[in-house]
């Protein structure tokens, strides 16, 4: 699915439900030209596979690949919590000419948040120290059910909308790779020519597909990715990366500001790494990122703003609501606190990094991206207990952590009252003593050569002084 350029008004995703299978609907007599009729195609493409939103840039697409490609198109549109109504993009295709059997819209809100974000959020991943990864996670998913339809399909290529400036040209197509070796990939914006909103409008015209009055009149002044875990604005104004978005760009979250003036306290329950309930309600995956963006808004957490490097090299300003998304990162350091071995979190924090630059660059396929998750997953066994989180005006309070079955901190060792023997505080003598051992080593052999470099620099400085003296000496002898 391509970002989309929307208006800045108040919207939020819908709550998640389990998902539904989509029912075929008949088809009605297409406004537009049918299909161009399967056949050899330009470079032997017969049929692909789209990423279909159904908005204007996806259904330029879908029109191009009929015309430049003659070959026969399904369009896939995925349902990931993006807030919109997704059922509109099949009375489009079928407009458009694509037969009833080729269009699958699908609710996969339930497969993202369990499969991929709090896997991901296992991990507590965190590219270049602030982005939690709301778009990045999101398009391995998309590759995968785009090439499983092509599968089932027996299609030749897949397309997609994202632009060759972009990361995502980069994630679907690695991910389509990793699953389908020899999937053909078209990627209609590194090959059309339609790189301007006036030729792109007047493609729409050419061919009668519907242009919304705000995108013919200037559009708005950013584009936006939507899903379940977050909302992206980037581009047109956003540019600057001086210039502080408006107010009413925001959709998920109120402004700290304007947040209640009361705090509020929930309670996260944990088992092996994820949250399985709130306030004592069980909820699946889905659910509980609803309940908590719903939360995170209401007290106006999740903004950022931030200017981040590329994969393909530049650099990019974009704004980003994760508000559900930053209590479970909260959440999930403060259970790790009680239940995990100091080194495990170290060496979990030392590989961070790198696993959030895997799923960034779109590498969530690759054999050291399941590695490392195999070894992530390990450490969750024990990650079990409830987290009670203060939520207040943008910020977020750990007040409470526990596990009966897995914590790892021993009051009675930690107390700085009488611990009954439990702690021999002598012990801490030797323990300083061994880990000094080298810092007081190091620290002789400096003082040593200190010492010996002292008289060399004092003989050095004899002929000088020698010299000094005789010309003053001259400098005294009469005329």
């Amino acid at each position: 699915m391509s970002k989309t350029t929307v208006k800045a008004t108040k919207a939020a995703p819908r709550a998640a439900q389990a998902p539904k299978a989509a029912k075929p609907q008949a088809a009605s007599a297409p406004a537009a030209a049918p299909a161009a009729v399967a056949g050899q195609g330009k470079q032997g493409v017969k049929k692909v596979v789209l990423a279909y939103s159904g908005g204007l840039d996806t259904s330029i697409i879908l029109k191009w690949l009929q015309d430049e490609y003659n070959c026969e198109v399904v369009t896939f549109t995925a349902d990931i919590g993006q807030g919109e109504e997704i059922e509109p993009a099949r009375a489009k295709a079928l407009k458009m000419g694509i037969k009833p059997e080729n269009i699958h819209i699908e609710d996969l809100r339930e497969e993202f948040v369990r499969d991929f974000v709090f896997p991901m959020f296992r991990a507590n991943a965190l590219y270049e120290g602030e982005y939690l990864l709301g778009t990045s996670i999101a398009r391995p998913l998309i590759a995968k059910r785009l090439v499983e339809i092509a599968k089932k399909s027996k299609a030749d290529a897949i397309s997609h909308g994202a632009t060759g400036k972009g990361n995502d040209q980069v994630r679907f197509e690695l991910g389509a790779y990793a699953l389908l070796p020899g999937v053909k990939v078209i990627a209609p914006w590194r090959e059309w020519d339609l790189l301007s909103r006036e030729k792109l409008l007047a493609y729409a015209d050419k061919h009668g597909i519907p242009v919304d009055f705000k995108k013919r009149k200037g559009g708005a002044p950013y584009s936006m990715d939507a899903n379940l875990l977050h909302i992206s604005y980037e581009g047109g104004v956003l540019e600057d990366p001086n210039f502080e978005p408006e107010a009413n760009m925001w959709r998920l979250t109120v402004s700290p500001e304007k947040a209640p003036n009361k705090a509020e306290v929930i309670e996260l329950t944990y088992a092996k790494g994820d949250v399985v309930a709130i306030n004592g309600v069980k909820m699946t995956p889905a659910q509980v990122l609803t309940k908590l963006n719903e939360l995170g808004g209401k007290h106006g957490i999740g903004r950022l703003d931030k200017v981040e490097n590329r994969y393909v090299g530049m650099k990019s300003r974009g704004c980003y609501e994760t508000p559900g998304g930053t209590i479970l990162l909260t959440g999930h350091r403060a259970i790790e606190s009680i239940t995990l071995d100091r080194e495990v979190l170290a060496l979990k924090d030392d590989l961070m990094p790198r696993y959030a630059r895997l799923v960034y660059n779109g590498y969530w396929f690759s054999p050291e991206r399941e590695l490392l998750q195999g070894l992530i997953d390990k450490s969750q066994e024990t990650v079990n207990g409830t987290v009670k989180l203060k939520l207040y005006k943008g910020t977020i309070m750990c007040t409470g952590r526990e596990s009966a079955t897995d914590s790892l901190f021993d009051p009675q060792i930690s107390t700085f009252d009488d611990d009954g023997g439990a702690y021999n505080q002598a012990d801490a003598a030797g323990f300083i003593k061994l880990n000094a051992l080298r810092l007081r080593i190091g620290a002789n052999v400096k003082a040593k050569r200190d010492a010996a470099a002292k008289p060399a620099r004092k003989t050095a400085a004899k002929p000088a002084a020698k010299k000094a003296a005789a010309k003053k000496a001259a400098a005294k002898k009469p005329a």
